[in-house]
């Protein structure tokens, strides 16, 4: 799970006819603002409560359990109360249901947070594989992974993340806009083939499980996603008092391949 760190200041070098300023940034004193990072899947819900960092301090990822929460099934007029377990996550074992709707109630330091999701179907990964392409300075792994798009739904969304051996690798988001014969195509550069050349985030070895995950999400939540991704603290996802995060209401779909030679079916090298 990935935590958000706002983006309280930004500084910039003016430079002019190869003339250069200096500008001293005076960071604005801002109060931390409460992060509300929620899921619900097939299988039970969870909730991570963390505030935001200065620029000028060391990203703090402290998980906080001092909050009352609630999540509602409000197709099925159903309640329960979220409690944290022993790291400081908020954690509920239910089963999100496809069609139904769900709100997320949070209490904290007398501030109230709701935000209230539609559970969509789960998304289908049709195929995933490595090949290998030539770049300039390589040859470099490409993970190529299959999403089925629904024709008759316009407007499909969906968040994939790769996992190296249970730990993120990296995240893309989809539309279907991009589809072609019902299906939405995801490529991704990995490891290069010269593993000494390539920096150790990167690497893939041969016999590490690369496992992909994708959830339908919507349009507003895709916003979101995007604008993350464009370091912007984002759409607002809670109503009430102001809050940063989301709540997604989503079944995880997965597939999981070893890499090595059985997982390139278009290998060049």
């Amino acid at each position: 799970m990935t935590c958000l760190k706002n983006i309280l200041a930004a500084a910039m070098t003016l430079s002019l006819a190869s003339c250069e300023k200096e500008f001293d940034i005076d960071y604005r004193d801002i109060e931390p603002m409460t992060v509300l990072e929620a899921n619900l899947t097939q299988s039970e819900a969870t909730l991570a409560i963390t505030e935001t960092t200065p620029m000028d301090e060391p990203l703090d990822l402290t998980l906080y359990t001092d909050a009352t929460v609630l999540l509602e099934d409000l197709t099925a007029g159903r309640a329960e109360q979220m409690y944290a377990d022993e790291v400081g996550l908020y954690t509920l074992v239910i089963p999100g249901t496809p069609g139904h709707n769900y709100r997320l109630t949070v209490d904290r330091g007398g501030h109230t947070y709701t935000a209230e999701c539609e559970m969509l179907p789960p998304a289908e990964i049709l195929d995933m594989e490595f090949s290998w392409i030539k770049m300039p300075y390589d040859h470099v792994a490409v993970l190529q992974v299959s999403v089925k798009d629904n024709p008759e739904i316009d407007g499909e969304c969906f968040w994939l993340r790769i996992y190296r051996n249970g730990e993120l690798y990296g995240q893309d988001y989809l539309r279907d806009s991009y589809a072609a014969d019902g299906v939405i195509e995801f490529a991704m550069m990995t490891t290069r083939y010269d593993l000494e050349a390539e920096d150790d985030d990167d690497k893939i070895l041969e016999g590490d499980k690369v496992t992909a995950t994708v959830v339908p999400i919507s349009t507003r939540m895709f916003d979101y996603l995007e604008g993350l991704s464009n370091n912007s603290n984002s759409t607002v996802m809670y109503d009430g008092d102001f809050c940063l995060g989301y709540f997604l209401a989503a079944p995880i779909t997965s597939k999981t391949i070893i890499f090595g030679p059985e997982a390139f079916v278009n290998s060049i090298i």
